[in-house]
C-alpha cells in the first residue's frame, strides 16, 4: 500500500505540503503514538483527553514517518514540513481518520467478521464472554457446526481465536483493534466481539465498525468525571444503536428492567434495527426472558420462554445479574444464529468468568468472593446476591435458617474519578452489608484518606457497623479475620486486575492472592 492508496480511504479536509507526494517504497506502519514509529509509518496526530499528538510530530519525522494525518492543520506549528512537499492530509477527526487509515492497512478485517458489541454500565464482561463461549462451543448454524472462531476485545482480556493476550484497555484504539482484527481472521476467526465503553463510543474508538448485533446492559451512575451528567453518558451508549455515527445495528438487544429501555429502542427502531428485549417475569418483561428463576449452590435454574421456544435450564452462574447477563448473551448468540436447542445444551458448560463473583477456596467455613463491582448500583446488585446466601439482615436474621451468617463487605473507590459516587457506594455497602471495612481501590494521584473520607458519610448514613483501613492488605486481613462459619465475605472493586495504581505507580497486587495468603496465615490452606 503506498500514500495515495491510503488516502484514497480517509475522510480529508485539505492538505498541506503535498498531500500526494510520492512516498519512496510501501507504507511500513499505521501508529498513532510517535514512539512506535518506523522508517515508512504513516503518524496520525490527533488531539486526545491529556495530550495532543500534533506535538509530536517532528520526532515522528525523525523516526522515520513517510507521511502525516493531522487534525490540527490549521493551527499547525510544523512550517517545515509543510514547505518541504512533505505528505500531509489534513482531517476533520483524527481518529475516525485513524480508523480508517488502520481498516484500510490491515486489508479491511472488519469486513470478514461479524461483529457484536456490548456497553453498558454493568455487566459487559461477563456477557462478552457468555456470547463468545456460545458462539465458539455451540454448534452453529451458519457454518455449518464447525467449530467457531472468534475475536474478543474487554476489560479483562483479548482473545484471538483461542490466543489469550493481556488487555491494555476495554475498548482499544481503532488501530490495535483492527491490527488484532486482522490476526484473528488470519487464524480463522468470523466473529468478533467486544465491549464497546462509552469513552470508546464518544471518542469514536469503533468508528468504521458495522456492528451486527449491539447489546445494551443497563445505565447507572458511572464515569462523571468525563461525561459530567447522566444525560451525555447515555448519549455517549446510544450511538452504538441510533445510526447518527456508527450504522446502526441489524439487531438491538436491550434489557427490559432499564428505564432508558424504551427510550433506546425508539432510537434503535428508527435508525432501522430489529429489535429484541430480555428480562426477568412473565410477558411485558422481554421477549427472552426468564419466566422464573431459581438459585442454587451451583448457580440458577431457569425457566427460559423465547419466540425460539422454551426450556428449563441450569446455568452455573449464580446470581440474579447473571440471570441477566446470559438472557442477553443467548438472545446476542442466536442473532447471529445459534439456534435455541444448541444454547440450551451450551448452558450448563458454561465457565464463571474472571473476577466476577469468583470464589477463594482455601478450605475455610466461609465463603470469599472477588467481585469488579466498583459503582453503588453493582455494589447493590453484589451485596443483594451474597444476601440471598446468607438470610435475612438484622433483626429477621433471627426468624431464618441463616440465623448469625452475615454479609461482610470490603470495599473502595478509585481516585481521579466521579467523586460524586463515593457516599453512595458507602451507602450502597451499608444498607446491604452487616459488617463492612473501607479501604482503597486505586487511589492514583489522590489521598487514599480523602477518599474514604468522602465514603464515610454514606456509611454513617445507614448506622452499619464499619472500619475505615487504607491498606488494603490489612483491610482484607480485617475482613477475613472478621468472618465466622456461614459468612460471606465480599472483596469488591477490583475483580480481575492485578496491580494497585498509586500516586508513586503500579505495584503488584491481586485480591484473590492476597485472600489466599492471608486465608494461609489464619490456618487455611488452598483447594485445589
Amino acid at each position: 500500500m503506498n500514500w495515495n492508496d491510503l488516502i484514497a480511504e480517509i475522510d480529508a479536509v485539505g492538505s498541506g505540503g503535498s498531500s500526494d507526494a510520492p512516498i519512496a517504497g510501501p507504507i511500513t506502519g499505521i501508529e498513532y503514538d510517535s514512539r512506535r514509529v518506523k522508517p515508512g509509518s504513516v503518524f496520525v496526530a490527533m488531539k486526545g483527553g491529556t495530550t495532543d499528538g500534533n506535538r509530536f510530530v517532528e520526532k515522528a519525522i525523525a523516526a522515520g514517518a513517510a507521511g502525516i494525518l493531522t487534525d490540527s492543520a490549521q493551527t499547525f506549528d510544523h512550517l517545515l514540513v509543510f514547505q518541504t512537499g512533505f505528505p500531509v492530509l489534513e482531517v476533520e477527526h483524527g481518529r475516525r481518520a485513524l480508523a480508517q487509515a488502520s481498516a484500510a492497512f490491515f486489508g479491511h478485517p472488519e469486513r470478514k467478521l461479524a461483529a457484536t458489541g456490548i456497553t453498558g454500565t454493568n455487566g459487559k464482561t461477563t456477557t462478552a464472554f457468555l456470547i463468545e463461549s456460545l458462539l465458539s462451543t455451540s454448534p452453529h448454524e451458519a457454518v455449518a457446526r464447525k467449530t467457531v472462531k472468534a475475536v474478543l476485545t474487554g476489560t479483562i482480556e483479548y482473545h484471538v481465536a483461542g490466543e489469550v493476550r493481556p488487555s491494555l484497555h476495554t475498548t482499544p484504539e481503532p488501530r490495535d483493534l483492527f491490527e488484532l482484527m486482522a490476526e484473528g481472521v488470519a487464524l480463522g476467526a468470523t466473529e468478533f466481539v467486544t465491549e464497546v465503553s462509552s469513552h470508546a463510543l464518544d471518542q469514536g474508538r469503533v468508528y468504521g465498525i458495522n456492528f451486527d448485533v449491539a447489546v445494551f446492559t443497563n445505565l447507572t451512575r458511572d464515569h462523571l468525571d468525563y461525561h459530567q451528567t447522566m444525560e451525555r453518558y447515555f448519549a455517549a451508549k446510544r450511538l452504538l444503536f441510533d445510526g447518527t455515527i456508527y450504522p446502526a445495528p441489524r439487531v438491538a438487544i436491550i434489557n427490559a428492567h432499564d428505564e432508558r429501555s424504551r427510550q433506546l429502542a425508539a432510537a434503535a427502531r428508527r435508525a432501522g434495527a430489529e429489535i429484541r428485549t430480555y428480562g426477568i417475569g412473565g410477558i411485558g418483561h422481554g421477549d427472552w426472558r426468564a419466566a422464573s428463576y431459581a438459585l442454587t449452590p451451583g448457580g440458577a435454574v431457569l425457566d427460559l420462554e423465547t419466540p425460539a421456544g422454551a426450556a428449563r435450564v441450569q446455568s452455573p452462574l449464580a446470581g440474579e445479574v447473571n440471570v441477566l447477563n446470559l438472557l442477553a448473551a443467548i438472545t446476542a448468540a442466536h442473532a447471529r444464529g445459534v439456534s435455541f436447542n444448541s444454547l440450551v445444551e451450551s448452558i450448563p458448560h458454561l465457565k464463571p468468568v474472571p473476577g466476577r463473583f469468583q470464589p477463594v477456596d482455601a478450605g475455610q467455613p466461609f465463603t470469599v468472593i472477588v467481585d469488579y463491582a466498583h459503582t453503588d448500583d453493582a455494589l447493590r446488585n453484589l451485596t443483594a446476591l451474597a444476601r440471598q446466601m446468607t438470610g435475612p439482615k438484622g433483626s429477621e436474621a433471627g426468624k431464618s435458617a441463616a440465623a448469625g451468617k452475615r454479609v461482610i463487605t470490603l470495599f473502595g473507590c478509585g481516585g481521579d474519578r466521579d467523586r460524586t459516587k463515593r457516599p453512595k457506594m458507602g451507602q450502597a455497602a451499608g444498607e446491604g452489608s452487616d459488617f463492612v471495612v473501607a479501604t482503597s481501590d486505586n487511589p492514583r494521584s489522590e489521598d487514599p484518606r480523602a477518599i474514604l473520607a468522602e465514603i464515610e458519610p454514606g456509611l454513617k448514613a445507614t448506622g452499619i457497623q464499619y472500619v475505615v483501613e487504607p491498606d488494603r492488605a490489612a483491610a482484607i486481613r480485617i475482613a477475613l479475620e472478621a468472618a465466622g462459619p456461614g459468612d460471606v465475605v465480599l472483596l469488591a472493586g477490583k475483580g480481575h486486575e492485578k496491580e494497585q495504581i498509586l500516586a508513586t505507580g503500579s505495584v503488584r497486587f491481586d485480591d484473590a492472592e492476597i485472600a489466599l495468603s492471608t486465608l494461609a496465615d489464619l490456618g487455611y490452606r488452598e483447594v485445589r
